[in-house]
Protein backbone atom coordinates (compact mmCIF):
# COMPACT_ATOMS: atom_id res chain seq x y z
CA UNK A 1 0.00 0.00 0.00
CA UNK A 2 3.04 2.26 -0.23
CA UNK A 3 5.10 3.69 2.60
CA UNK A 4 2.83 5.33 5.18
CA UNK A 5 3.73 8.11 7.58
CA UNK A 6 1.88 8.79 10.79
CA UNK A 7 2.10 12.40 11.92
CA UNK A 8 1.24 12.55 15.60
CA UNK A 9 -0.05 15.62 17.39
CA UNK A 10 -1.02 16.35 20.97
CA UNK A 11 -1.18 13.07 22.88
CA UNK A 12 0.77 11.13 20.26
CA UNK A 13 4.34 12.35 20.45
CA UNK A 14 5.48 8.74 20.58
CA UNK A 15 3.99 5.78 18.72
CA UNK A 16 3.70 2.95 21.20
CA UNK A 17 4.02 -0.39 19.45
CA UNK A 18 6.42 0.89 16.79
CA UNK A 19 9.28 -1.55 16.30
CA UNK A 20 11.97 1.04 15.72
CA UNK A 21 14.61 0.20 13.12
CA UNK A 22 16.09 3.59 12.28
CA UNK A 23 15.99 7.26 13.24
CA UNK A 24 16.99 9.98 10.81
CA UNK A 25 17.48 13.69 11.35
CA UNK A 26 16.97 15.38 8.01
CA UNK A 27 17.63 18.81 6.59
CA UNK A 28 15.36 20.11 3.83
CA UNK A 29 15.45 23.27 1.74
CA UNK A 30 12.77 24.56 4.10
CA UNK A 31 14.71 23.78 7.28
CA UNK A 32 14.53 20.87 9.70
CA UNK A 33 11.36 18.96 10.58
CA UNK A 34 9.75 19.12 14.01
CA UNK A 35 11.59 15.96 15.08
CA UNK A 36 13.72 13.15 13.75
CA UNK A 37 11.88 10.69 11.51
CA UNK A 38 11.39 7.31 13.17
CA UNK A 39 11.33 4.27 10.89
CA UNK A 40 10.03 0.87 11.85
CA UNK A 41 7.15 -1.55 11.68
CA UNK A 42 3.73 -0.97 13.18
CA UNK A 43 1.41 -3.89 12.74
CA UNK A 44 2.68 -5.67 9.62
CA UNK A 45 3.66 -2.64 7.59
CA UNK A 46 6.72 -0.40 7.41
CA UNK A 47 5.90 3.04 8.74
CA UNK A 48 7.51 6.41 9.37
CA UNK A 49 6.51 8.36 12.47
CA UNK A 50 6.90 12.11 12.92
CA UNK A 51 5.99 14.03 16.08
CA UNK A 52 4.38 17.23 14.74
CA UNK A 53 5.13 19.25 17.89
CA UNK A 54 8.54 17.71 18.57
CA UNK A 55 9.33 14.81 20.86
CA UNK A 56 8.79 16.88 23.99
CA UNK A 57 5.73 18.67 22.60
CA UNK A 58 7.72 21.91 22.50
CA UNK A 59 6.63 23.40 19.17
CA UNK A 60 3.32 25.36 19.24
CA UNK A 61 0.94 24.91 16.31
CA UNK A 62 1.65 28.28 14.69
CA UNK A 63 5.42 27.61 14.72
CA UNK A 64 5.42 24.07 13.31
CA UNK A 65 7.58 23.95 10.19
CA UNK A 66 4.90 22.24 8.12
CA UNK A 67 6.83 22.62 4.87
CA UNK A 68 9.93 20.92 6.28
CA UNK A 69 7.79 18.13 7.77
CA UNK A 70 6.04 17.32 4.50
CA UNK A 71 9.19 17.74 2.42
CA UNK A 72 11.16 15.41 4.71
CA UNK A 73 8.48 12.72 4.43
CA UNK A 74 8.48 13.10 0.65
CA UNK A 75 12.28 12.80 0.56
CA UNK A 76 12.27 9.41 2.32
CA UNK A 77 9.69 7.91 -0.03
CA UNK A 78 6.46 8.33 1.93
CA UNK A 79 3.38 8.04 -0.30
CA UNK A 80 0.57 8.34 2.25
CA UNK A 81 0.13 10.35 5.45
CA UNK A 82 -2.27 9.70 8.29
CA UNK A 83 -2.47 12.80 10.46
CA UNK A 84 -3.60 12.36 14.06
CA UNK A 85 -5.12 15.52 15.53
CA UNK A 86 -6.55 16.42 18.93
CA UNK A 87 -9.56 18.68 18.36
CA UNK A 88 -12.46 20.39 20.05
CA UNK A 89 -16.04 19.38 19.37
CA UNK A 90 -18.54 21.86 17.96
CA UNK A 91 -21.17 19.46 16.66
CA UNK A 92 -22.95 18.13 19.79
CA UNK A 93 -22.84 14.64 18.32
CA UNK A 94 -19.04 14.78 18.44
CA UNK A 95 -18.41 14.88 22.16
CA UNK A 96 -15.24 14.26 24.13
CA UNK A 97 -13.40 11.04 23.19
CA UNK A 98 -15.26 10.82 19.86
CA UNK A 99 -13.29 9.86 16.77
CA UNK A 100 -13.84 11.85 13.58
CA UNK A 101 -12.51 11.25 10.08
CA UNK A 102 -13.26 14.61 8.45
CA UNK A 103 -13.88 15.09 4.76
CA UNK A 104 -13.63 18.89 4.56
CA UNK A 105 -11.61 21.71 6.12
CA UNK A 106 -11.82 25.50 6.45
CA UNK A 107 -8.68 27.55 7.03
CA UNK A 108 -8.75 30.35 9.62
CA UNK A 109 -4.98 30.45 10.15
CA UNK A 110 -2.73 33.33 9.12
CA UNK A 111 0.97 34.08 8.75
CA UNK A 112 2.02 30.47 8.24
CA UNK A 113 4.24 29.23 5.41
CA UNK A 114 1.41 27.48 3.61
CA UNK A 115 2.72 26.51 0.16
CA UNK A 116 5.70 25.18 -1.72
CA UNK A 117 4.95 27.69 -4.47
CA UNK A 118 7.41 30.56 -4.27
CA UNK A 119 9.12 32.90 -6.71
CA UNK A 120 9.59 31.15 -10.02
CA UNK A 121 7.41 28.22 -8.98
CA UNK A 122 3.73 28.94 -9.57
CA UNK A 123 1.69 25.98 -8.38
CA UNK A 124 -2.09 25.56 -8.37
CA UNK A 125 -3.54 22.31 -7.00
CA UNK A 126 -7.16 21.26 -6.86
CA UNK A 127 -8.23 21.23 -3.22
CA UNK A 128 -11.98 20.72 -3.62
CA UNK A 129 -11.80 17.55 -1.57
CA UNK A 130 -8.84 18.00 0.78
CA UNK A 131 -8.54 14.44 2.06
CA UNK A 132 -7.73 11.26 0.17
CA UNK A 133 -11.00 9.34 -0.07
CA UNK A 134 -9.32 5.90 -0.41
CA UNK A 135 -7.25 6.59 2.71
CA UNK A 136 -10.34 7.84 4.57
CA UNK A 137 -12.17 4.67 3.64
CA UNK A 138 -9.25 2.57 4.87
CA UNK A 139 -9.49 4.27 8.27
CA UNK A 140 -13.25 3.76 8.38
CA UNK A 141 -12.88 0.09 7.48
CA UNK A 142 -10.23 -0.43 10.17
CA UNK A 143 -12.50 1.14 12.79
CA UNK A 144 -15.47 -0.98 11.68
CA UNK A 145 -13.40 -4.16 11.88
CA UNK A 146 -12.65 -3.28 15.50
CA UNK A 147 -16.25 -2.39 16.28
CA UNK A 148 -15.27 1.19 17.08
CA UNK A 149 -17.69 4.02 16.38
CA UNK A 150 -16.26 6.84 14.29
CA UNK A 151 -17.90 9.80 12.60
CA UNK A 152 -17.61 9.48 8.84
CA UNK A 153 -17.08 12.99 7.55
CA UNK A 154 -17.22 16.43 9.08
CA UNK A 155 -15.72 19.85 8.61
CA UNK A 156 -12.47 20.66 10.43
CA UNK A 157 -12.05 24.35 11.27
CA UNK A 158 -8.32 25.14 11.52
CA UNK A 159 -7.61 28.09 13.83
CA UNK A 160 -4.37 29.89 14.58
CA UNK A 161 -3.77 29.02 18.23
CA UNK A 162 -2.03 28.50 20.50
CA UNK A 163 -4.85 29.94 22.61
CA UNK A 164 -8.23 28.26 22.54
CA UNK A 165 -11.10 30.02 20.80
CA UNK A 166 -13.68 32.38 22.27
CA UNK A 167 -17.32 31.28 22.47
CA UNK A 168 -18.18 33.87 19.81
CA UNK A 169 -15.49 32.49 17.50
CA UNK A 170 -16.89 28.99 17.93
CA UNK A 171 -20.36 30.36 17.14
CA UNK A 172 -18.91 31.70 13.88
CA UNK A 173 -17.26 28.37 13.13
CA UNK A 174 -20.58 26.62 13.66
CA UNK A 175 -22.36 29.07 11.33
CA UNK A 176 -19.68 28.31 8.75
CA UNK A 177 -20.49 24.62 9.04
CA UNK A 178 -17.54 23.40 11.12
CA UNK A 179 -18.03 20.27 13.22
CA UNK A 180 -14.64 20.21 14.95
CA UNK A 181 -11.91 22.75 15.60
CA UNK A 182 -8.14 22.30 15.74
CA UNK A 183 -4.92 24.19 15.17
CA UNK A 184 -2.77 21.96 12.95
CA UNK A 185 -4.95 20.81 10.04
CA UNK A 186 -3.67 23.68 7.91
CA UNK A 187 -1.39 24.06 6.05
CA UNK A 188 -0.43 20.42 6.50
CA UNK A 189 -3.20 19.12 4.24
CA UNK A 190 -2.61 21.37 1.18
CA UNK A 191 1.16 20.93 1.45
CA UNK A 192 0.64 17.18 1.23
CA UNK A 193 -1.54 17.74 -1.83
CA UNK A 194 1.14 19.90 -3.45
CA UNK A 195 3.70 17.18 -2.71
CA UNK A 196 1.38 14.60 -4.37
CA UNK A 197 0.99 12.61 -1.15
CA UNK A 198 -2.26 10.98 -0.09
CA UNK A 199 -3.43 12.53 3.17
CA UNK A 200 -6.18 11.75 5.66
CA UNK A 201 -6.96 12.92 9.17
CA UNK A 202 -7.95 10.89 12.23
CA UNK A 203 -9.19 13.32 14.86
CA UNK A 204 -9.79 12.67 18.54
CA UNK A 205 -12.18 15.09 20.22
CA UNK A 206 -10.57 16.02 23.54
CA UNK A 207 -13.01 18.71 24.70
CA UNK A 208 -16.17 20.47 23.70
CA UNK A 209 -15.28 23.83 22.17
CA UNK A 210 -15.77 27.16 23.95
CA UNK A 211 -19.38 27.82 24.86
CA UNK A 212 -20.27 24.18 24.27
CA UNK A 213 -19.14 22.83 27.64
CA UNK A 214 -20.08 23.46 31.25
CA UNK A 215 -17.64 25.96 32.70
CA UNK A 216 -14.16 26.65 31.39
CA UNK A 217 -12.01 24.23 29.43
CA UNK A 218 -9.21 22.80 31.56
CA UNK A 219 -6.04 20.99 30.57
CA UNK A 220 -6.91 18.30 33.13
CA UNK A 221 -10.10 17.49 31.21
CA UNK A 222 -8.24 17.52 27.89
CA UNK A 223 -5.49 15.24 29.19
CA UNK A 224 -8.08 12.81 30.56
CA UNK A 225 -9.83 12.63 27.18
CA UNK A 226 -6.48 12.05 25.48
CA UNK A 227 -5.63 9.28 27.94
CA UNK A 228 -9.01 7.60 27.44
CA UNK A 229 -9.25 8.04 23.68
CA UNK A 230 -5.76 7.66 22.27
CA UNK A 231 -5.83 3.89 22.77
CA UNK A 232 -8.59 3.66 20.16
CA UNK A 233 -6.54 5.81 17.80
CA UNK A 234 -3.60 3.43 18.13
CA UNK A 235 -5.89 0.43 17.67
CA UNK A 236 -7.25 1.83 14.39
CA UNK A 237 -3.74 2.55 13.14
CA UNK A 238 -2.59 -0.97 14.06
CA UNK A 239 -5.64 -2.52 12.33
CA UNK A 240 -5.06 -0.42 9.22
CA UNK A 241 -1.44 -1.53 9.04
CA UNK A 242 -2.05 -5.19 9.88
Amino acid sequence: MGLIAIVGGTGLTELQGLELTDTRTLETEYGVPSAALEFGRFGQQPVVFLARHGKGHTVPPHQVNYRANIQALKQVGVEKIIAVNAVGGINPQMGAESLVIPDQIIDYTWGREFTFADQGNVLHVDFSYPYSEPLRQSLLTAAAELGLEVHDGGVYGATQGPRLETAAEVDRLERDGCDIVGMTGMPEAPLAREAELEYACLSLVVNMAAGRSEGIITMDDIELAIKNGMGNVRAILAQLLS
